[in-house]
């Protein structure tokens, strides 16, 4: 009589748990994904427009700039520094972008590259392979952007797409531009850029060291010349406790605010390639890294 009752119990103790498991309980009869670190951009064209040392910036006497629509954006390293005194590579590196020798040089591969939009992912990278810690600063090496402007061509206000190389050096095969076809077939250093709209179409080199690159801590942390090391500050810091049941989404913010600057030949503020006007400076203004809710 017990043994027929402890297996009727066992019956219904069964039954519970297929009950139960057939529940909209993500957490029931399997494990739970594990969570991810989820890397997201922003491009804001209202965010403070800085200069190389982290403070507000004006435009150069005889420079225009205006804020371009980044259609994508490509980034070569990034790493989250605990304080403003870890040097570049001392943080938690949690992406290297691919790097090539192919062109000479050591450079980053264009054609390995990964890229993200606006309110886009860039990279999930699971929380088991970062460190545990409080971070309190983000270093963005970016690569690449792609986005359009407004231009003028024979007097006409007419919009094109730019294509600005910002990393260190890069190698680049050949690269689509609004729907043309541009070959390299070499390195090119930070500051390299293209140019194309209704068939008209150009190319250019950034004089070295015009491209801004922001870095609020360079007196005690510094970025090699040349690079394009980008720093941004969280405003209430990262924690990664190891942990964590669910994703940390952190949200890259950058400022494109009047983040296309060229030299005039007519001060009329307006870019005009065909009167041999150039674009000088496509680094991006700032960061503001945060957690998302």
């Amino acid at each position: 009589m017990i043994m027929k009752k402890l297996y009727v119990f066992l019956l219904v103790l069964i039954a519970l748990m297929v009950l139960s498991c057939n529940s909209n309980d993500e957490d029931c009869c399997s494990n739970p994904e594990s969570p991810n670190l989820v890397i997201k951009f922003k491009f804001d064209p209202n965010q403070e427009r800085l200069d190389n040392i982290g403070q507000l910036s004006t435009i150069p006497a005889g420079n225009a700039a205006q804020s371009p629509s980044v259609s994508r954006m490509s980034a070569n390293y990034i790493e989250f520094a605990p304080d403003a005194f870890a040097l570049l590579g001392e943080g938690e590196v949690i992406f290297r972008g691919e790097e090539t020798t192919d062109g000479g040089d050591s450079a980053i591969d264009f054609q390995k590259a990964i890229f993200a939009g606006n309110n886009e992912t860039f990279l999930i990278v699971p929380l088991s392979v970062v460190s545990p810690g409080n971070y309190n600063w983000v270093r963005v090496s970016l690569a690449y952007q792609e986005g359009e402007i407004d231009f003028l061509l024979n007097n006409a206000d007419n919009i094109g797409t730019v294509a600005s190389f910002v990393g260190y050096n890069t190698y680049i095969t050949s690269f689509d531009l609004n729907e043309s076809n541009i070959a390299v077939n070499g390195n090119r250093l930070q500051g390299f850029w293209a140019f194309e709209s209704l068939g008209y179409s150009i190319q250019g080199q950034a004089p070295e060291g015009a491209v801004t690159v922001p870095n609020p801590i360079f007196d005690t942390s510094p970025i090699p010349q040349g690079s394009c090391v980008v720093t941004g500050q969280f405003e209430n810091g990262l924690t990664i406790s190891g942990n964590e049941t669910h994703d940390i989404v952190v949200v890259l913010s950058f400022s494109i605010n009047n983040s296309f600057e060229w030299t005039e030949v007519n001060e009329d503020g307006q870019f005009d390639p065909s009167a041999g006007e150039t674009l000088v400076d496509m680094g991006l203004r700032g960061l503001i890294p945060y957690v998302a809710n």
